[in-house]
């Protein structure tokens, strides 16, 4: 499977707190920047946090059952080896992170077995994190 970089734009009310979030807990090095957005290398994909004061996510408030949990929409996320998602749910752990969904595997023994943990950012943008063994398992059925 050939990995192809994708664009991303979410609205934040703090640019402050989406720099300390994105880079100081997640790790994304930071990209380009105004007075009024922020770009940050989210895995190799370039997300973008533009500024509106005020500014409220569109309401997490829909929760659909996936395998025995009650996932957010609407939300985004990155698709990591699990190597790379292993790291990353022990630093939010250890970070003191507080989980939508705290970190599990989903679909055990299943085609499509996957590491899954989902957060919210100072802004409350719902993201997963998803980790897969063998990445051809992805869409697997």
């Amino acid at each position: 499977m050939k990995l192809r970089p994708f664009h991303l734009a979410v609205l934040v009310d703090d640019l402050a707190a989406a720099r300390a979030f994105y880079t100081g807990l997640l790790g994304c090095p930071e990209g380009r920047s105004s007075d009024t957005w922020v770009d940050f290398d989210l895995y190799g994909h370039q997300f973008v946090c533009h500024l509106r004061p005020g500014a409220q996510p569109e309401a997490a408030v829909v929760r659909n059952p996936v395998d025995g949990h009650d996932v957010p929409v609407p939300h985004f996320g990155i698709v990591l080896t699990m190597e790379d998602w292993e790291a990353l749910a022990q630093r939010l752990t250890e970070a003191g992170q507080n989980f939508v969904i705290e970190p599990t595997l989903r679909f055990r023994g299943q085609p499509g077995e996957q590491g899954t943990l989902f957060i919210q950012d100072p802004a409350g943008n719902a993201l997963e994190f998803k980790g897969f063994r063998s990445p051809g398992q992805l869409f697997a059925r």
